[in-house]
This record gives C-alpha cells, structure tokens and sequence, in this order.
C-alpha cells in the first residue's frame, strides 16, 4: 500500500498497478472503512479501479494522520474472493441489428460468427469495478479477449441510452445517450441512470452483471412498447 501527496488537501492510496479483482476488493473495504469511519476533516472518497483519492481539509487533518488511520484499520492482506458471496445483477441485451450495428465489424474482427460472439458475451460474469465517465457508466472486467475489438476510428456523436459496447479488452454500457467511440453489439431496455429515483444508478461497484440475450419483441415489451 502506497501513499502519495496529491496537492496540499488530497492523497491517493495506491494498492497495486493491475486491473485485478482483488485489489479492488481490498480498496473498496477501505473505501467503506473510511465512509464509515466519520473522520473529521475527510470531505470526499475518489476509488478508482486500484486506488482512491481522499479529499481532506488540511486545516483539521493531515496526511500523516490520515495515512496511520489507514496503516492500523485496514490492514487486509490475507483477505480473497474465493468465499465472496457474488451479488449478480442480469442486463437483457437484444444484439445485433439496429440495436448492434457493430455487431458483425466484432465477429469479422475476430474470424466468428455473430452467434460466436453473442454466446461469448452472455457467458461471463462481468465485475462492476467503478462507475464513472457519464452518470452511472459501469467500468467492467472479465471480458474474454476472444472477442476484444478496437474502438471505433471516427467516434459517433450519438450513442442510445443502454447501448452496450466492446473497446479493446473492455465491455460497457452507455448508461445515458451521448457520443462514444465503443464497438456497439447491442441494446439493454434498462435504465442505468434515473436522476429523479431513491436510487439514481442501476449498478454499483463490487456487483457482478451477466449479461442476457432477449428478442427484439421482449426488449420492445420490456421498454414498454408492445411489437
């Protein structure tokens, strides 16, 4: 665990420098220990997919004592996720088509068919590291590289809310229309972000989603547009 001076109000506690699973369940314990922990002067946690910022008020805490707050409660180096009990949340996704315009770039990409590449994508379990981005925008991991395509050279300017995509190694959900560069394979009738609900986001960190292939008449139903 690394310590580092990021201006004169914020720190980045740093764990390690990979993409890995369980690094990030030893940042997000210490994420939640210090959320909890009401420490005065903290103003804001920032976890990322191997670190966290922490915004403070110098005037009413300092670095070292936040650094030794960290070094005694949250010592969690024998801690593993073989006996985590994994929180799955399903995503119904109609591919292809309107919904996936990209959807045979991917296959032909990878020499499969488009069947091939939908029976890859609904077979795993993607873990939820961070949302960001755009409000509620899922940073995943787990994606096979069998089916791993560059981002797009020209970028849309328009991307439909629920929109799933593949870039490089990586696969999301754009949550919110907006513009993207991803690899579009299709369309969830979820909606990630509701900024008027209880609950504005449909994911959070530490969850896992696997995604669901639907027909375009359950999607249309789902959305509440009877085919």
């Amino acid at each position: 665990m690394k310590f580092l001076k990021a201006g004169d109000s914020s720190l980045v506690i740093e764990l390690g420098n990979e993409i890995f699973p369980i690094i990030n369940f030893k940042l997000k314990k210490i994420t939640e220990f210090l959320d909890n922990a009401n420490i005065k002067g903290i103003k804001d946690l920032l976890p990322t997919y191997r670190s966290i910022i922490v915004y403070y008020n110098p005037l009413i805490v300092s670095f070292e004592e936040i650094k030794e707050i960290v070094e005694i409660n949250c010592n969690f180096e024998h801690e593993n996720t073989e006996n985590i009990e994994k929180e799955i949340v399903e995503i119904p996704v109609v591919y292809g088509g309107e919904y996936g315009p990209d959807l045979e770039n991917i296959a032909a990409h990878n020499n499969l068919t488009t069947e091939e590449v939908i029976k890859i994508h609904t077979s795993g379990e993607y873990l939820v590291y961070m949302l960001g981005f755009t409000p509620g925008f899922p940073y995943l991991g787990g994606m096979d590289k069998k089916i791993a395509t560059p981002r797009l050279k020209e970028p849309r300017t328009k991307i439909p809310a629920g929109s799933v995509g593949i870039a490089g190694e990586q696969t999301g959900v754009y949550p919110i229309e907006s513009p993207g560069g991803w690899q579009l394979l299709g369309r969830s009738p979820l909606d990630f972000f509701n900024p008027n609900s209880e609950k504005p986001f449909l994911l959070k960190a530490g969850q896992y989603i696997k995604f669901v292939a639907i027909t375009e008449e359950e999607y249309l139903k789902l959305k509440g547009k009877e085919a």
